[in-house]
This record gives structure tokens, C-alpha cells and sequence, in this order.
């Protein structure tokens, strides 16, 4: 009887044992390697390149910009989300002229979708615009940092990702990747999600949002070895834990609060994407190399990306998503947003 115990308690202790460990990790660090500045280059060359014509919201070339972002998924092994019939989230122009008329014409946010292996309906948002100025005066705009950079990291990120599930170490939660169009008329596409949302917002965890890693500011000019992390502790202890976390374990670059300061006058935590997630209750964090002489300017060209540096933030985008993917439990917001 007693030997029946004691094996009784054995199995008790493993059972509860594997269930805690569920949730482990496989290393990212190989996964890490496969983002490099080689392949950031490639693709940013192309969708910030003369063809795209600056990509303004809802113009030929920016549909040519997602069309190039959707073969690469394909190319990829990456089908979009559970529950749409293709890769866009089509947008009308009724919704993206209703509060400023831009006389924009229809547009797209383009999603991407990894579905989970033991929690696939609790979702991270990785998220870029793919947007930019389009052409003034003649001049295109290329937006090669604002925000070609942060749309080819997710490319990426979600490469990256992809083979780590073919490998059978996949996320454990789903990852959404979201280009959202509309950013540089109000952060249009990422509130057309927000109010039509794919998957439940109760059910997003997170959101990583990428606008301008590709640069260096003026309060940099001696290394750019550095990103600003905006936002990471506005809802969440635990993702700013979990920011820092990866971070040190992975990358290590600096991580740079000044934006994060609530008098900060640039108010840069209201002007990017992820606020349409974290207005919500979503705890986000945007990734921003702050701004430089060429912002919004026909000279935010590709030849001056910093293409290591781009590298090192896309690779700490990544980290943070995986740890969210693969931890036990969610991020507690404990915090007001305020």
C-alpha cells in the first residue's frame, strides 16, 4: 500500500511538473542568427525603391509594396489568419476620409498569421505601417526608415518564426502579423483593426509594434547601438520585465527611455500604431529609433540605412514576441495606460 503511495505521488509530482513546463522555451537564439542585415538590405531595397512610388495610403504603389509582402509569406510557408478568405483586411475609403477627407481611395492592411500549438487563440500583434508620403512636387518619398524598416522586419520576424515551427519548436500562442496601411493619415489601419478586429481584442495579449528602426537621432550620433522602448510599462509590468528580459539575455543593446517620459512633448506614444492596441487595454511596446534630418523628407532613402543596427532591433522584436509566445501565462496589466 505504501509503494502504491509513494508511485501514486510520484506521478502526481510529474504530471504537475510537465504541465509547469509546458510552457518552456526552446532557445531562440539559433532563430535569432536568421535575421540579418543581408536580408533586411534585400528586401527594403525593394519596398522602398523608386517603384513603389512612396507608397501613399491606398495608391498603386503601395498595393504593389503589399502584393511584394504577401509573396514573401507564401514564399515563406505563411498563410494568412484562421478566419479570413485571403491577406488583406480591406479598408474603404468611406472609413479612411470620414475624420480628415484625404480623398484617399480604398485601401488594405495586410495580415499574416502562426497559429499557436497550445494556446492558438490567444494572439500577438507584431505590427508595421507599410504606408508612407507617396510623391510631392514631383519628389518621391520612400520612407526607406519611416517605415520601410519596420515593414520588412516583420518579414523577418516572421521567417524566423516559421522555421522554428518547421523545426517543432513553434510559438505556443498565435502570432498575427499586421502591416497596417493609413499610419501617416492618423493611424487609420490599425484603428480600422482595432474596431474590426480579426480575432477578439480580450483575446491579444500583446502588441510589438515597429515604426523606424533603420536610423540613428541626433541624441546618438556616437553609437547606434540603441533603440527607444516606448510604452513597454504603461499597462504592463510584465512586459516591460519581459522587454528588458530579452534584451539582456539575447541582443543586448541599450534600450532608451527619454520617450517614454508621459511630459515628453513629442508625445510619441500617441503617434504610432500600437496606441490603437493599448487604448484598448493591450499592452504594447514600440520600438522607434527617434527622428533624424530626413524624416518625412524625399531624402529617407535606403542608402542611409544603418543596416546592423536595424538587425540588432529587429532581432529584439523578435525575442520579445517569442518570450510572449511561449511563457506560461500572459501579461498581467496591472497598470492605467495613463
Amino acid at each position: 500500500m505504501k509503494k502504491l503511495f509513494i508511485l501514486f505521488l510520484l506521478s502526481v509530482t510529474i504530471s504537475c511538473t510537465s504541465q509547469k513546463n509546458s510552457f518552456s522555451n526552446a532557445n531562440p537564439s539559433e532563430y535569432v542568427k536568421t535575421i540579418t542585415a543581408a536580408d533586411l538590405k534585400t528586401h527594403i531595397y525593394i519596398v522602398a525603391s523608386d517603384e513603389m512610388q512612396g507608397r501613399e495610403t491606398g495608391s498603386l504603389g503601395q498595393k504593389k509594396a503589399g502584393e511584394y509582402l504577401i509573396n514573401q509569406y507564401i514564399a515563406n510557408d505563411i498563410s494568412f489568419p484562421k478566419g479570413a478568405t485571403d491577406f488583406y483586411q480591406r479598408i474603404p475609403a468611406s472609413f479612411l476620409n470620414a475624420i480628415r477627407n484625404d480623398n484617399l481611395a480604398d485601401s488594405e492592411n495586410i495580415w499574416a498569421f502562426i497559429e499557436g500549438s497550445e494556446k492558438p487563440n490567444e494572439i500577438i500583434v507584431v505590427s508595421a505601417h507599410y504606408d508612407h508620403i507617396g510623391i510631392k512636387n514631383g519628389a518621391i518619398y520612400n520612407g526607406a526608415d519611416d517605415d520601410g524598416s519596420g515593414t520588412v522586419a516583420l518579414l523577418e520576424i516572421a521567417q524566423a518564426f516559421a522555421k522554428a515551427k518547421k523545426e517543432g519548436n513553434g510559438p505556443k500562442r498565435s502570432i498575427l502579423f499586421l502591416h497596417v496601411t493609413g499610419e501617416e493619415h492618423g493611424l487609420l489601419g490599425s484603428r480600422y483593426y482595432a474596431e474590426n478586429p480579426l480575432f477578439p481584442l480580450a483575446n491579444t495579449i500583446a502588441d510589438i509594434n515597429i515604426d523606424m528602426i533603420g536610423r540613428h537621432d541626433e541624441f546618438h550620433n556616437d553609437s547606434s547601438n540603441y533603440v527607444y522602448i516606448i510604452g513597454s510599462d504603461y499597462l504592463s509590468t510584465d512586459l516591460y520585465n519581459i522587454c528588458e528580459d530579452a534584451n539582456k539575455n539575447y541582443v543586448n543593446i541599450s534600450l532608451d527611455y527619454k520617450f517614454n517620459d508621459r511630459t515628453d512633448p513629442n508625445r510619441f506614444y500617441y503617434r504610432s500604431d500600437h496606441y490603437n492596441f493599448a487604448k484598448n487595454g493591450i499592452p504594447s511596446v514600440f520600438l522607434f529609433n527617434g527622428v533624424h534630418a530626413d524624416y518625412h523628407k524625399a531624402t529617407d532613402t535606403v542608402e542611409k540605412i544603418e543596416f546592423d543596427a536595424m538587425a540588432k532591433r529587429t532581432q529584439l522584436a523578435f525575442v520579445i514576441a517569442w518570450e510572449l509566445a511561449n511563457r506560461e501565462n500572459r501579461p498581467v496589466v496591472d497598470k492605467s495606460g495613463t
